[in-house]
């Protein structure tokens, strides 16, 4: 899967960029017609210990999937957030399968 990285206001590190490209490949395990995807990493402006923000976009034919998570540390963000697409895939494919 094509997927495009950006930090917004700050550089983020390749580990974690890695790190997020190793998560959302595991997405493909439960569709493998996903293709391609964006993800923005933001850091909130409040003093609040959870202020980073992990944005994802999965593009599928004919949709996109879409999730937005808040964490302490990018990894946890990004963690929930491919949860939540994972959850969004098989409804997704309930769907294509009860068309069929």
């Amino acid at each position: 899967m094509k997927l495009q990285l950006q930090s917004i206001h700050f550089d983020a590190d390749q580990k974690l960029l890695d790190y997020i490209q190793k998560k959302a490949e595991k997405l493909d395990t439960f569709y493998d017609r996903i293709t391609g995807g964006e993800v923005f990493l933001r850091l909130n402006k409040d003093n609040s210990h959870e202020n980073k923000i992990v944005e994802v976009k999965l593009s599928v034919p004919g949709h996109t999937l879409f999730a937005k998570e808040q964490g302490a540390s990018f990894e946890a963000a990004t963690d929930l957030a491919m949860e939540a697409l994972k959850t969004q895939i098989k409804r997704y494919k309930e769907k294509l399968l009860e068309r069929a």
